[in-house]
């Protein structure tokens, strides 16, 4: 796409002024304990409105759970270590006998679940796994993810040892509870201890696991209810102001979070005051706000506002965008962009106007993030921002991590002001302010519903080709087909039609393809499968038990029907619009 003089003119208006001071700001404030939390909120609040901008301030109560402090003690010797957010508290420790598991780093990364995928093949079996592991303490490379977590515990493991990759030990949590818990949830918080010790304490206990040691656990943290404060922009648009986009990002972090996400709660900032000050151009609303409880909470904030404005957000909200570790030093790069299919687009092309030789490419967003709103159905773009660029990362000898621009200061103590970096920030923070105006400002909805029906077809085809002869899903296939040809035809009717359509699709096809909780509940916080209702249908060639695949089957023909229906609604959608 090509800039256009009106997006010039809010672009032209970026400044680091007022985004810079705010990140100084933060780079003194630990933002983990609630009350610090609360403060930082203060300071928010106390800018945006000293600009003229004025902000609500909402005050719930999140449950959170915020480490202290944590050990693992062996052969008469204390490691440092560090419990994630959600670990069973055990002050008084959990002794046993540790075994090491080795597992693909990546797939540990992926929140995923699946033995094949996280072992490699290195295990046969769930039988084989809760042999191996029932009764003990494990020990394992990588982070001590929510979906890692929940299986140990399911295996019969008593603790979780998490053996970070390098000289550091990073915060982070182990619950696959999505914000504060409900009845339903609550069972699902972890019953074991879980620690993560550094990689040179790591291979220490790791060595200790080989040859039949043991180790005991403390875990120390702060749990409970706590009133957070959320503020909330409201930009009016002058066209359609009930419609609206959601801009927002965590303010809480671990310890002070510069790179996360001091740097995106600055660009938050800069586009409240942009927005405002011009908001007599604006044709639609823009919502920005600021989420307590991220960190400590999993995503516990957004999961409020989520549920507290669930129907609003079901009638009117257009999409939502996440901000997070924008702005980051020697992030140049946006290979690791995430976004919808449906919506890559906007993402993909406000980069490109922005960094004309930025090297771009959008992935489907992990469950992770504050992705809250999949189950109200949200078109969604951006999650992490800009990233190092592979080569750099390779040349500075870096893991993987899940922001900072890719630098491994990732929540630790490291992530100080010198993570930042101002000129990145400016390119960032007016790449998000292009992406939203092309939401708030467009004639017509820019949602690519048949981007999503190409997604939608190679998703099948990927299950059909691994179930092979035991499994039939060309209904699902032919039915995506019906609905990318009516798509075809809608493109004639009127433009206020055709954003109906496209408004009302995301509430039925963003579901389908993320969740597998009935609308406006949350579902678990580990690895979706793309159409999660067929995704059986890949494992149905791994099952030896007869049973077993059978039983597999009734669920596939379940999932196929609850896909079915979708397509078939989402049909009728466009076909009403069309005329």
């Amino acid at each position: 796409m090509t800039i256009t003089a009106a997006e010039q003119y809010f672009l032209d208006d970026v400044s680091l002024d007022m985004p810079w001071a705010l990140v100084e700001t933060f780079a003194t404030l630990h933002r983990w304990m609630p009350e610090d939390v609360n403060k930082a909120a203060d300071v928010i609040v106390s800018r945006l409105r000293a600009a003229g901008v004025p902000v609500e301030v909402h005050q719930p109560e999140i449950y959170l759970s915020i480490p202290l402090k944590a050990s693992v003690t062996a052969e008469n010797i204390a490691y440092r270590a560090k419990p994630p957010s959600s670990s069973l508290p055990a002050p008084d420790g959990v002794t046993g006998k540790l075994v090491f598991l080795k597992a693909n780093p990546k797939a540990l990364r992926s929140y995923n679940r699946d033995v094949k995928t996280l072992f490699g093949g290195s295990i046969a079996s769930v039988a084989e796994v809760k042999r191996i592991v029932g009764g003990n303490i494990v020990v394992m490379q990588g982070f001590g993810n929510p979906a890692l977590t929940s299986l140990i515990e399911e295996w019969g493991g008593i603790g979780l040892i998490a053996v970070n990759p390098g000289i550091d030990i990073h915060w982070g949590t182990c619950t696959t509870i999505w914000g504060s818990p409900d009845l339903q949830d609550m069972g699902r918080k972890p019953k074991i201890p879980v620690i993560a010790v550094n990689n040179p304490d790591g291979q220490k206990l790791m060595a200790l696991a080989q040859s039949g040691g043991e180790a005991t656990i403390r875990t120390d943290l702060l749990e409970g209810w706590f009133a957070q404060k959320i503020p909330v922009v409201t930009i009016p648009g002058t066209d359609e102001p009930e419609k609206y986009a959601l801009v927002h990002g965590h303010y809480d972090s671990w310890e002070v979070g510069v790179g996360d996400n001091a740097t995106g709660d600055a660009t938050l900032m800069e586009l409240a005051r942009v927005l405002w000050k011009n908001r007599a151009n604006l044709k639609r609303s823009v919502k920005i706000a600021w989420w307590p409880g991220h960190s400590t909470g999993r995503y516990a904030g957004s999961t409020w506002f989520t549920d507290a404005f669930a129907l609003d957000l079901d009638r009117n909200c257009l999409a939502q965008i996440n901000c997070d570790s924008p702005g980051c030093r020697w992030a140049t790069s946006y290979h690791d962009t995430r976004a919808f299919s449906e919506s890559a687009h906007i993402a993909a092309d406000a980069i490109r106007d922005i960094v004309p030789s930025a090297a771009i490419a959008t992935h489907r967003p992990p469950q992770a993030g504050d992705y809250s709103f999949n189950n109200i159905g949200l078109p969604s773009f951006f999650m992490l921002s800009s990233t190092m660029p592979d080569a750099l990362r390779a040349e500075k000898g870096y893991y993987d991590v899940s922001g900072c621009g890719a630098n491994i200061a990732w929540h630790t103590e490291n992530d100080t002001l010198e993570i930042a970096d101002p000129a990145n920030l400016l390119t960032d923070m007016k790449i998000y302010l292009l992406s939203v105006l092309r939401v708030a400002n467009a004639e017509l909805l820019p949602f690519d519903w048949q981007a999503t029906c190409d997604e939608f077809t190679a998703t099948i085809d990927g299950y059909q080709k691994a179930a092979g002869a035991l499994a039939d899903l060309s209904p699902s296939r032919n039915a995506v087909a019906a609905l990318k040809s009516a798509l075809g035809a809608l493109d004639q009717a009127p433009i206020a039609a055709q954003n109906r359509a496209r408004h009302a699709l995301a509430r039925v096809l963003v579901p389908i393809n993320y969740t597998n909780q009935p609308r406006f509940r949350h579902d678990p916080a580990y690895t979706v499968q793309p159409l999660p209702t067929l995704a059986v249908a890949a494992d149905l060639a791994d099952m030896t038990d007869d049973h077993l695949r059978r039983v597999a089957g009734v669920e596939l023909m379940r999932g196929q029907n609850r896909l079915l229906a979708a397509l078939d609604q989402a049909r009728r959608i466009v076909e009403a619009e069309a005329g």
